[in-house]
């Protein structure tokens, strides 16, 4: 992570008056972006994981506790072989590097999704070792969906749910501690939710960008807190 976006630990800056705590974004557009500059998919995925770097920084001086992206669904291994086996490789490296990173600056890391073929075992293993290396942060928690489907997750969760009310059921889900999100941001235009937080967004605010996911600044994500903020929010009352 550069350096020049670096906090100081336990600093909070530029908090959203009524903002949300817990944002997940669908970070959607880093192909079409590639695209645009005659650019293979995997360099588009490269910028939109460093934005994923900004705005965590981001998040942390909005006063966010919780930020999940939308990193790698369970649909997206129907892309090309190409493509899919450059996620992969950026995925490993990106974990190699970025994880003393995180630690230093009290982020706490986890990934939500399942961990089974076809990720490999190696994958998982430094899926393992991060989480287990970020565990004691507190600063802000990141949640990372890969290999991650809304359906599938609740589909595993039924087959370990012996019944019970709401609570019961979501001690089954990836992160039973994770928060619902107050709300979901998704990038590049496009009005769907694309089987994301299927449970966990029931009753979340959205806010809907045009720019595409590399091209989403610290100053797009201030107006999308600042949009949430002129929401109310009742829950199915009146």
């Amino acid at each position: 992570m550069a350096s020049s976006s670096e906090l100081a630990p336990g600093t909070a800056v530029d908090a959203v008056v009524d903002g949300p705590r817990y944002v997940a974004i669908i970070t959607d557009g880093n192909g079409r972006w590639a695209r645009q500059r005659g650019l293979a998919a995997v360099r588009g995925h490269e910028a939109g994981a460093d934005v994923v770097k900004e705005r965590l920084r981001d998040a942390v001086s909005f006063g966010i506790r919780e930020l999940t992206v939308y990193s790698f669904s369970t649909e997206n291994w129907s892309r090309s072989r190409a493509e899919v086996a450059g996620l992969m490789r950026m995925f490993s490296r990106r974990i190699d590097i970025e994880t003393p990173e995180l630690k230093a600056e009290g982020v706490r890391l986890r990934f939500i999704g399942r961990r089974s073929a076809p990720v490999s075992a190696r994958l998982i293993e430094k899926m393992r070792w991060a989480e287990a290396e970020t565990a004691a942060n507190e600063r802000i928690t990141f949640y990372v969906a890969f290999n991650y489907g809304g359906r599938a997750e609740i589909l595993d969760a039924a087959r370990n749910f012996n019944g019970g009310d709401e609570a019961e059921f979501r001690r089954h889900l990836y992160a039973p501690e994770m928060h619902d999100p107050d709300l979901i941001i998704r990038t590049s235009g496009e009005q769907r939710i694309s089987n994301f937080l299927t449970w966990q967004g029931a009753y979340s605010e959205f806010v809907f960008r045009d720019e595409l996911w590399p091209d989403f600044t610290r100053e797009a994500f201030a107006d999308s807190l600042a949009q949430y903020a002129q929401r109310q929010r009742r829950f199915g009352g009146r």
